[in-house]
């Protein structure tokens, strides 16, 4: 029962939406705390950056069907997919719930769990760290511009120069730094997960927080019910499930070997949480859309990403066990 129970970092989001709705900040202190999170946020892509190995980068992008399927997956599929959801009427997804449906859909693939559940599996480990840091970088372009064309279409957005701008100040150009000193800082950054664990939670707690805190001023637990709330993890449960079907089965059927399998189902079908809520901050400050109601349903595909795949992986580790054993048994006889 433990793999379908929340992990730590989902209660702590718990935690702090009902910290938001309870004790919102806003004022002066909100503008202090926005400071300090844009700080948290530059800080956290800095470390992504640093922690990256060049070898770790050539070795993986020399597999270029593997990331092009991955990226395709992230950055088409998902987009086709998310307007597919329009179809389901605004009297039973809300709109601005919609809208948050279409930005997770636009996002990147996550880093630190795709590579994670990729070991556990047995996957093509050098090739998902290289996919799935790809797609973030990919990402930092592609979201806005795909989140400008998507959710113009629903009223809520549209292409902003402002918050590609922000997205490349704050995100890409800390992560560029990062690379830049990689050689010298990257193998101590490495060595010290645990210590350097706290910012990359911590950053995100923080955007939750304000986000949440600006919602909750702005009604949005007096907007959505309960029921409402049900819908979007129906629609979250039916999306992920369709494209873990996709990646698994297609890159069967495209001929790609059981660990290049593993990589793209893990790498293809996951969205970024860390990635997600900085750019929700940038794309929608200061627009009509709740950041609150944006994120929500990628919070909620977080911790449904998370329970999948560990089910996922533990039965492709299972499956690859019993074949080493089958193999073992007659040469030990």
């Amino acid at each position: 029962m433990s793999r379908f129970l929340p992990d730590r970092f989902t209660v702590l989001l718990v935690c702090t939406v009902i910290l938001a709705s309870v004790l919102p900040i806003h004022g002066v202190y909100a503008d202090w705390f926005n400071v300090a999170t844009d700080i948290a946020i530059g800080l956290l892509f800095f470390l992504h950056g640093a922690r990256l190995s060049r070898d770790v980068v050539v070795a993986g992008i020399l597999h270029w069907r593997l990331h092009l399927t991955i990226l395709l997956t992230t950055f088409a599929i998902f987009p086709l997919l998310g307007l597919m959801i329009g179809f389901i009427p605004e009297d039973i997804l809300a709109a601005p719930l919609y809208a948050g449906i279409l930005f997770l859909c636009v996002l990147p693939s996550t880093v630190q769990s795709s590579i994670a559940f990729t070991s556990i599996a047995g996957g093509n480990v050098p090739a998902a760290i290289c996919a799935a840091s790809g797609s973030n970088i990919f990402g930092m372009f592609l979201t806005p511009l795909l989140a400008g064309i998507l959710l113009s279409t629903t009223g809520d957005a549209g292409f902003s120069w402002d918050a590609l701008e922000s997205i490349l100040l704050q995100l890409l150009a800390p992560f560029i730094v990062g690379q830049i000193l990689q050689p010298w800082i990257g193998n101590w950054i490495r060595s010290k997960k645990k210590i350097l664990a706290p910012v990359d939670r911590g950053s995100i707690l923080m955007v939750v927080y304000l986000a949440f805190s600006e919602a909750v001023m702005e009604g949005l637990w007096h907007t959505f019910s309960a029921l409402d709330i049900g819908v979007v993890i129906l629609v979250d449960m039916a999306l992920l499930a369709v494209v873990i079907c996709i990646t698994m089965f297609g890159s069967r059927a495209l001929g790609f070997n059981k660990e290049d399998e593993i990589t793209i189902t893990f790498c293809g079908s996951k969205k970024s949480l860390a990635s997600g809520v900085p750019m929700a901050n940038a794309i929608f400050s200061g627009q009509s859309s709740s950041i609150g109601a944006i994120v929500l349903p990628l919070m909620l595909f977080h911790q449904l990403q998370l329970m999948a795949c560990a089910v996922i992986a533990q039965k492709y580790a299972n499956r690859l066990k019993a074949k080493k054993d089958a193999v073992a048994a007659p040469a030990a006889a």
